[in-house]
């Protein structure tokens, strides 16, 4: 079978052979850029925390009760109260340790900041998080220190609501520890927050902490810093780590012990969070939307592909059509069945293969616009591989059924009128 018989024919069908060449080319641009997204949600979305998630749970609350201002005796008072729920928490026989936190990863709460190497520096070396933890907090969250040690009891400070503090001592993450010392020496070097003068030495690096905040082209993402400065506030958010296997259990026991010690409290959080949650949970509200959007474009994707396919069997079938005396004559002339469907799914490959090429312009130019638009990563050129074959794949798979029935068609029909 020679090329220029058939490209003479496709000459005689130029609207049908663009319009199937165009859909072919605007789905390869579309799904290649859908699935390398879809991709991206998916990784971000199975990201870990750093945290020993599956034995953690975080309770809010609001004390009624307690004293406002920033007076010392309102201060006492308030950590007097959140060590009473921190001492019931412990006591309790279904959970292994608890802590009070200014915020946690996927929480959507954080107070966010620069780093320094220099004191009262313009622009900060890092971006990061600052956690305000108690005692027990690295314990409970499950954190792997890699290096240093933890803060001592006489190291942890009140943070009081809307304070300034400067800690002389911090635990960072090793993502900010190497973004801040890329010989990877950061352990007893001395940083700075928020273009203070105030020095502060990292006595400890954990191996990993995710940020609260999940904004799609976050670039401190890892970057956390541990500040040992009691969370003051009438609002509490404590962290507590169940046993291995006994989550439900602490779960029931804590909000049952929690209202028996003080009535005179709110369960009920803030930012999406009501009372006592799993950290589950918490996971799943912050990447609701990532999940959405990876399932809508996964349907997108699968409907191009459909109506691609739907086109090129509509399509060649007409053209079966249309041909079946030619069709016949051939037989006629003695072309075989195999002949017949070479032909027609050679004449789809030269469809495709123009298709695929102005594709992977496209897919590649419509990356190139995102990036700008969206602050995407590149596209690899192996989704627009990929997505080639598959196209390739899927046009000569949609043509072999009408390619088939016109292989059957009997010589006798080149004896009959059109």
């Amino acid at each position: 079978m020679t090329l220029p018989p058939i490209i003479a024919a496709l000459k005689k069908h130029k609207a049908g052979v663009i319009l199937i060449t165009l859909q072919i080319a605007l789905t390869l641009a579309i799904v290649c850029n859908a699935v390398f997204v879809i991709g991206q949600r998916v990784a971000t979305v199975q990201r870990p925390t750093g945290m020993d998630e599956q034995n953690l749970f975080v309770i809010q609350q609001m004390f009624v009760n307690a004293p406002s201002g920033n007076g010392a005796a309102a201060v006492e008072q308030r950590y007097a109260m959140i060590q009473g729920d921190l001492a019931t928490l412990r006591g309790l026989p279904d959970v292994e340790s608890a802590a009070a936190i200014s915020s946690l990863p996927l929480v959507q709460s954080s107070n966010n900041g620069g780093v320094d190497l220099k004191p009262n520096q313009s622009n900060s070396t890092a971006r990061s998080t600052f956690y305000s933890v108690g005692e027990q907090a690295i314990h409970t969250l499950g954190l792997r220190l890699i290096a240093g040690r933890n803060f001592t009891a006489g190291e942890i400070t009140h943070d009081v609501h809307g304070g300034d503090y400067e800690p002389p001592v911090t635990i960072v993450t090793k993502a900010l520890g190497d973004k801040l010392f890329p010989a990877g020496d950061a352990l007893g070097k001395t940083v700075y927050f928020n273009g203070g003068a105030t020095p502060t030495t990292i006595i400890g690096i954990v191996a990993r902490m995710q940020t609260p905040n999940i904004g799609f082209g976050n670039d401190y993402t890892w970057n956390s810093v541990l500040l040992p400065t009691f969370p003051n506030d009438s609002y509490t958010r404590t962290a507590v780590r169940a046993k291995p296997g006994r989550m439900a259990e602490a779960m029931r026991e804590a909000h049952k012990a929690l209202l028996a010690a003080d009535p005179m409290r709110v369960l009920a959080g803030f930012g999406g969070l009501l009372g006592i949650q799993p950290f589950s949970e918490i996971r799943a509200k912050a990447y609701r939307a990532d999940v959405g959007m990876a399932i809508l474009m996964g349907v997108i994707c699968v409907i191009l592909l459909c109506v691609t396919g739907a086109g090129i069997v509509g399509l060649t079938s007409f053209w079966v059509g249309q041909r079946r005396k030619q069709i016949g004559i051939r037989r006629a002339l003695g072309a075989t069945r195999t002949d017949i469907l070479r032909y027609f799914q050679t004449e789809n490959l030269l469809i495709a293969g123009a298709g695929v090429v102005l594709g992977a312009i496209l897919a590649v130019g419509l990356n190139l616009w995102m990036m700008k638009q969206f602050q995407m990563d590149r596209m690899s050129l192996a989704y627009v591989a990929v997505g080639i074959v598959a196209l390739l794949a899927l046009g000569q798979g949609a043509v072999f059924a009408p390619a088939r029935r016109a292989s059957r068609v009997s010589p006798v029909e080149a004896t009959r009128s059109v």
